[in-house]
């Protein structure tokens, strides 16, 4: 599972990468652009980080990271959908992706939440 969530979480950076460079040329794109790049690939860097964790409570800290990460390229897909950048069907599966991801995120740390308390 892990190895596929690597994957996952990189391929969402990827996507994004790609999704910028249809952006319309102007400052305020690039400005998101510069944000979401940064947020969407920090997922992948982060979930890979929280693989080699070094204690339970180091992997809930790493991946706290990923789940915040995750959030703010959700944030940053919304502006580029509802300020109308893009067209909403291009956004569309890679915010499912990255809401995907996040909410596995949020259910391991729950998980282990619960059995570092036992």
């Amino acid at each position: 599972m892990k190895e596929v969530l690597k994957l996952r979480t990189k391929k969402i950076g990827i996507d994004v990468i790609m999704l910028i460079d249809e952006l319309p040329n102007k400052p305020s794109a690039w400005a998101i652009a510069k944000q979401i790049v940064k947020s969407s690939t920090s997922i992948g860097a982060n979930y890979r980080a929280s693989c080699r964790a070094k204690s339970n409570a180091d992997y809930i800290n790493k991946l706290k990271i990923v789940e915040e990460e995750s959030d703010e390229t959700i944030y940053w897909l919304e502006i580029i959908e509802e300020s109308k950048l893009l067209n909403p069907e291009k956004i569309k599966r890679i915010k499912n992706e990255t809401m995907e991801i996040l909410a596995i995120v949020v259910a391991t740390i729950k998980t282990m939440r619960l059995k570092i308390n036992q």
